[in-house]
């Protein structure tokens, strides 16, 4: 090791002496900037310096092959000015390498981790497989800007994908970045998502069942071949539940003593209470039992929860006159019947379990009547009452003996 006033002569001409496997010069004028020869030939400059903690560090310049003496110098200065203000060049380099790339990210910890509480983590494989990990799998997690996202969101919609579909991807890519920043990922330190709008989706399909229209499917489920319907639709109608929630529904689940409906594995992940009414309540004690059969509406061929009702409920649907109506339409018909009752959105979002009071709005519709009534109810309490023969002071203003 030695100390001279480095220049590119000297770069040039530094060897190993016979029997030195490297040599290693110091720069006078700039502390800790050095060259190092090596016998093979090769030369490297590096900067040695102490952190805030007192350690010792190294940061490798470049080769001396791939960039010149003079910009090595410059980096090297501006490197040591970094130090002076309590910088650690080296940790961020190390930092920045430990980076993982978008794949690798999703493979060893996006997708385990949804995989142990997400109950669609399919879907998300399938839209990484298909439209993000060919993208962005090889980019650096901290490399990927909004531009990037803007491209993937508006270019899916571009190939013709609905509004919803293309939204999707933009929520899915929200997600993952919000779990790196969460977990506190090396590099990671802004959510490239963020602000970037969603595309407006009109196809939201407002449909819910009136009373006529519930007692009407009833009757109809009556007469249907799949004897458990008449228990498993009541059951969607007066719980508000999710189809799957229904029919894997186990009878440990219930306790009626204090009248609620425990779910243990909801669409969230996470287990919710639903409130048994009185008619729910009934309900279950004419929903017939099987022994040794742990589930309250299994098919009785199997004794298993069903795996599909389409085709039972595709029938009574249109035999009650309903076929525009999806199962799905059930848990709107139920918020529907909560808000209409004037109950509140926050105990339709408890109930519904929703963890967004922006998706309870949706499902929360008043019916004309309602709005009606409430109307009606500001005029009662104004107090106003108006004269029965209004019109007959406005005819007589047509009257050009009276305008004039």
């Amino acid at each position: 090791m030695s100390s001279l006033t480095l220049n590119a002569s000297i770069v040039r001409s530094a060897t190993c002496a016979a029997g030195e496997r490297r040599i290693e010069i110091f720069d006078t004028t700039i502390p800790g900037f050095s060259l190092e020869g090596r016998a093979t030939g090769g030369k490297t400059y590096y900067l040695r310096y102490r952190d805030q903690h007192g350690r010792q560090r190294q940061y490798r310049i470049g080769d001396a092959k791939s960039i010149t003496f003079d910009i090595a110098r410059k980096v090297a200065s501006r490197l040591r000015g970094r130090v002076a203000l309590g910088e650690d060049p080296a940790q961020e380099r190390a930092i920045l390498k430990a980076v993982p790339t978008f794949a690798e990210f999703v493979e060893d910890r996006y997708l385990p981790f949804v995989k142990g509480y997400k109950r669609s983590w399919k879907t998300d494989e399938s839209l990484l497989r298909n439209h993000l990990i060919p993208r962005l799998g090889r980019m650096h997690l901290d490399q990927i800007t909004k531009d990037d996202i803007i491209a993937i969101h508006h270019g899916r919609r571009a190939d013709g994908a609905a509004p919803g579909s293309a939204n999707r991807l933009l929520i899915l890519m929200r997600y993952i970045f919000n779990l790196a920043q969460k977990w506190e990922l090396p590099g990671v330190i802004k959510n490239p998502t963020k602000g970037v709008p969603l595309f407006e989706e009109n196809n939201k399909r407002e449909r819910y069942l009136t009373k006529e229209e519930a007692q009407r499917l009833y009757a109809a489920l009556l007469e249907s071949d799949n004897k458990m319907l008449r228990y498993i639709v009541p059951m969607l109608i007066l719980t508000g539940a999710r189809k799957r929630e229904v029919l894997d529904a186990r009878w440990e689940d219930f306790d009626e003593a204090r009248k609620v409906w425990r779910i243990p594995m909801t669409k969230t992940g996470k287990p919710r209470h639903v409130p048994l009414s009185d008619g729910v309540i009934q309900l279950l004690h004419t929903v017939p039992r099987f022994p040794g059969c742990p589930f309250v509406m299994p098919n009785p061929k199997t004794m298993l929860p069903y795996v599909s009702i389409f085709c039972s409920w595709n029938t009574a649907r249109k035999a009650a006159g309903l076929p525009e109506v999806r199962v799905h339409d059930l848990r709107h018909s139920f918020a529907s019947f909560l808000i209409n009752a004037g109950r509140s959105l926050y105990e339709v979002q408890k109930i519904l379990g929703h963890t967004q009071i922006r998706t309870t709005q949706r499902y929360a519709h008043l019916s004309q009547d309602t709005l009606l009534a409430a109307t009606n109810a500001a005029v009662d309490a104004a107090g106003i009452e108006f004269l029965p023969a209004v019109s007959t002071l406005i005819l007589p203003l047509n009257n050009p003996e009276i305008l004039s």
